[in-house]
């Protein structure tokens, strides 16, 4: 079980940023949504699935990062302010390191996920059946989205064959354009294979999408 940093205690201020991860960010669940609420939950608990809530919305307002105070947060999400090592906020952060939806930056920060992967299939064991069921309807694909996905991967493996012979992320955007691929698309495709064959640096963390 992770240790929650000594210097992380009531009366304290903590600095929160967004973890990037590009494969969760792209494939993932904004922490606000109901995928999350309804599956999620479960498995985290509430006051972690909260918490998780909570610091997901302080960033959408605050992309580069917050400071919370802990014993504000603590009240403002029903847990209270009781002192000690095993008071209920301090355990609901080390439950979030222990999940991998949080870690420890420095003694006084730390980063959090905004959108969370799906569920492992050792996570949906912990579902009721009734629950998992609902998982499988929830996460299949409908007839528009397996064409959307058909045609992300054949966009993908023409920007990478593009870019395994030198072209950088405009000129492969440019081809795709070409080729009828609409806009966004060719761009994402593009942006995919430059950082994948390192043709261009890989910028800042972007924004999370809506979904």
């Amino acid at each position: 079980m992770a240790e929650v940093p000594e210097r992380i205690a009531f009366g304290q201020r903590v600095r929160v940023t967004r973890w990037c991860d590009r494969a969760t960010d792209e494939t993932g669940y904004d922490a606000r949504s109901e995928y999350v609420e309804r599956f999620w939950l479960p498995v985290l608990g509430p006051s972690t699935t909260c918490l998780l809530r909570h610091l997901a919305g302080r960033l959408a307002r605050s992309p580069s990062g917050c400071v919370i105070d802990v014993t504000d947060t603590a009240r403002a999400l029903g847990l209270g302010d009781r002192p000690g090592r095993h008071a209920p906020f301090l355990r609901t952060l080390t439950r979030a390191i222990d999940f991998g939806m949080m870690r420890v930056e420095a003694p006084d920060a730390l980063a959090t996920r905004t959108r969370l992967p799906p569920l492992s299939a050792r996570h949906l064991a912990r579902l009721p059946a009734s629950l998992r069921a609902a998982h499988r309807l929830a996460v299949a694909p409908s007839p528009e989205q397996d064409l959307t996905d058909r045609l992300r991967q054949h966009g993908r493996q023409l920007a990478a064959s593009l870019a395994s012979i030198g072209a950088a992320r405009d000129e492969i955007a440019h081809q795709l354009l070409s080729w009828r691929f609409d806009r966004p698309l060719a761009e994402a495709c593009a942006s995919w294979a430059a950082a994948e064959t390192g043709r261009d640096r890989v910028g800042p963390c972007p924004a999370p999408s809506a979904d």
